[in-house]
Order: C-alpha cells, then structure tokens, then sequence
C-alpha cells in the first residue's frame, strides 16, 4: 500500500477489529450463518513470485500481524509458496443479513423502492424514488454499491469496476481448512462450505477482467471448472453467477462524507472485493460521524480525498477509456450486417446512419437497443458470456432487453423498435 506505514497499519487493524465486530454481532444476535475462523493464504505457482510474497509476509509482520511465509497447504495443486494469515473468517453474507434484520425489529426496510435521485431542501434531504415518491432525510447514507449521484462528489472520476465469475461445485473430498487466493494473474480464489446435507460445497472464483472490456468471455466458467476438477475430479457444478466490484484508483475504500458540498450525506464505496470487513468499517465510520465521535480509522477512508486522481497511471487508464467509449467508438462506422450476427450472441450495427446494439436468440427473434449507457453515454460492449450490455467506462450493465440491472445506471437503455428493421 503507497500510504505509508502508519496508514497500512490501520488499515489492517480496522479490518482486523471489522472480523471481530461481526463475530461479537453474530454471537450476541445468535445468528445462524455458518461462521467459521479460518487462516486465509495467498499463494504461488509461479518461481517469480516467491520473492514477492516473501517481502509481503516481512511487510505484514513489520506492521505487527503474525504472517508467515509457508511452502506445504492442503491444496492438491502445485503451490510453490504462499503467506498465511491466521484467524481469518467466513460465513454466509446472506444468512448474516436476514439475522441483522431480525435484529432490528424497530426498523423499517423497503424493497423494490428504486432510488433515482437526492435532492437537498433547506436542512434536510428529499430522496425521490422511481415512482416519483419522496422520502424526507437529515441523514442519507448512500449504499448503492457505486454511488448514483453524479455531481457532486464525482466518484465516477476516480473509480471503475471490475467482474468475476464464481462457480460452486458439490465435492465428496474433505472441507478445506483453509481459504486461498493466489497471487498471479488471472486471480483465482478458492474455499468451501458444508451443505445441509453434509456435503462440501466448493466455491472457486476470479477470471477477473474490467467491465466491459472488449474480449471473448466466453471460456470463463470452463476455464474455473478446470481449477474444481484439480481440486476433486469427480464434483459436479451446481451454480454459476458473476459479480461487479468497485475498485478505487487508489485500491482504497471511500468511506465518510459523500461530498463537503452535501452535509449529512455519507457514502461507503470501493471495497476492492473485501466488501464483508469493508462494509462493517463503513457501518462504524458512518455512524461515529452521524453521532459526532471521532473515530480512529476515518482519516484511512476519507471519501473526499483527492489522492486517488492524483495516481496518474490509472487516472490515465480511466480517461483513454472514457475517450475511447465516448467519441472514437461512437466514431467508428460498423461494418457488421444483420446476417453476421449469430444465434444467442449480438453486434453493435448500422441502419440508416444509426448504430444499434441487436442481439439474436436461438430461434433468432431480435431485440434492438440503442447501445449507449444510460449513465453517461458511453457506447456499450457485449458480454458474450453473461449475454448482457456492459459500460466499459463506469461499469453499468443491461440485459439484451435494455434493462439496467447494475449500477451506475438508473435507467434502462432506449429500445429500438423492432419493426424499424
């Protein structure tokens, strides 16, 4: 981490006392969650990575935490090295969530209540919701995984997403002790759970890649299935899904007041795939704030930071990106015809100086949009693997169909009338 050590240190420790909190709530609310302490690894197959963990682990101890450098774990692959990180934890998030809510039996939880703007009126908060509702607020904590609101704050500056795909497997082989996640590119994460009827569930996950990149896709689930048969030949794969992660230029979580222009709002963003022990960090954060405490670990997660724009490489990435997407791709005149699209896939095409974003089903049935995200406008790439719409610029996702299903966006993409074509 470029923060220094001081930093570093409580970074680690807010993560650290973050495992406690949730083991402290879990008891106390006696939750059935499936909690478990578990050292975690990060290990090798590659020989020239051996020299990095080992400065890792000497990092990690310099800052007070009982790493060690270990050669032998209980994976049947070939691992060279990794660092172990003892009393790790895991459990199930969702059964977690569904025992906070049961703990809170005074409070009042809306679902299907899309949120699409905030509006600030005299001392308090107008937060407007889809169906043109109002919900009047002193104090507005936005969730919304990457925030929804533009200006101000500008998250969308100094942030981007990142997709993985996960898949579970039943395995007859014996629960690992452990919880792994190596060190190389493409990341892969390993571990298991029991299921309810006493078999072991593995859980292999990464293939990572940044939203809405241009690149075949397709292979991801085979390419994890691979890694499961090494670990037990004979699973058998029951599910598979993707997820998005915001990722802060600066690999920093942003926690704390969403902008000094909006007093009482508060935002935790950015948790670079460590959402469990982020989140609980955030939680602490937020309402030391609201209650007027000072809290030890805010000046780590200061949202308003403005040292993540100043990391020059990303920021640069971010911005070829978004030039990319916005003007030369819009540029680009496409030379691909309806005849050219296959079954189940889709192309951005031209008709009538138009581009439009069609996809084909199997029985070759046509759904048309205008492939440009609802955000900001940037042209959208096709996920040929999960079938969908994806902004490469700030990590919105649509359907074929046009809806928005991850956030930024709000709003679903404008649907080309079919009979036009």
């Amino acid at each position: 981490m470029s923060v220094g050590k001081e930093k570093a240190k409580q970074y680690l420790e807010a993560n650290e006392e973050a495992i406690k909190n949730i083991q402290k709530i879990i008891e106390e609310e006696q939750i059935e969650c499936e909690f478990q302490k578990k050292d975690a690894y990060v290990f090798t197959q590659k020989q020239d990575e051996i020299q990095k963990i080992k400065k890792e682990v000497e990092a990690v101890n310099k800052l007070g935490f009982p790493a060690e450098f270990v050669k032998d774990t209980e994976l049947p692959i070939n691992v060279l090295g990794a660092i172990k990180f003892p009393n790790q934890a895991q459990f199930n998030p969702c059964k977690y969530a569904q025992g906070l809510v049961k703990g809170m039996p005074n409070v009042e939880i809306y679902e299907n209540t899309k949120v699409i703007d905030l509006k600030q009126s005299q001392n308090e908060y107008e937060v407007i919701t889809e169906n043109e509702n109002k919900i009047i607020a002193k104090y507005v904590i936005l969730a919304t995984h990457y925030p929804i609101i533009n200006v101000p704050g500008y998250y969308f500056l100094k942030m981007y997403q990142s997709l993985s795909y996960v898949i579970a497997a039943e395995t007859t082989k014996q629960e690992l002790n452990g919880m792994y996640i190596n060190s190389e590119i493409p990341t892969i994460s390993l571990r298991t759970t029991t299921l309810e009827n006493g078999k072991s569930l593995l859980i292999v996950a990464g293939m990572d890649h940044k939203t809405g990149e241009k690149k075949d896709l397709s292979n991801k689930y085979e390419e994890l299935i691979k890694i499961a048969k090494q670990i037990d030949p004979e699973c058998n794969v029951k599910y598979k899904w993707c997820t998005e992660d915001c990722i802060s230029l600066d690999k920093i979580p942003y926690i704390g007041e969403f902008s000094n222009l909006m007093p009482n709002v508060y935002v935790g963003t950015g948790y670079k795939k460590w959402g469990i022990t982020s989140s609980n960090v955030a939680a602490n954060i937020i309402v030391d704030k609201i209650l007027g405490k000072e809290n030890v670990y805010e000046d780590v997660f200061t949202s308003t930071r403005l040292k993540p724009i100043k990391n020059h490489e990303e920021m640069g990435n971010m911005i070829k990106e978004v030039v990319k997407s916005l003007v030369i791709e819009k540029l680009k005149i496409p030379q691909k015809t309806l005849e050219d699209i296959e079954k189940e896939n889709a192309k951005i095409i031209e008709i009538d100086n138009k581009k439009i974003g069609i996809y084909k089903d199997k029985k070759e049935n046509l759904y048309a949009v205008k492939p440009v995200c609802s955000h900001l406008g940037c042209e959208l790439s096709w996920n040929n693997l999960e079938k969908t719409w994806d902004c490469p610029c700030h990590g919105s996702r649509f359907t074929y169909e046009g809806k928005s299903i991850y956030d930024p966006s709000i709003h679903d993409l404008e649907i080309i009338n079919i009979e036009y074509l």
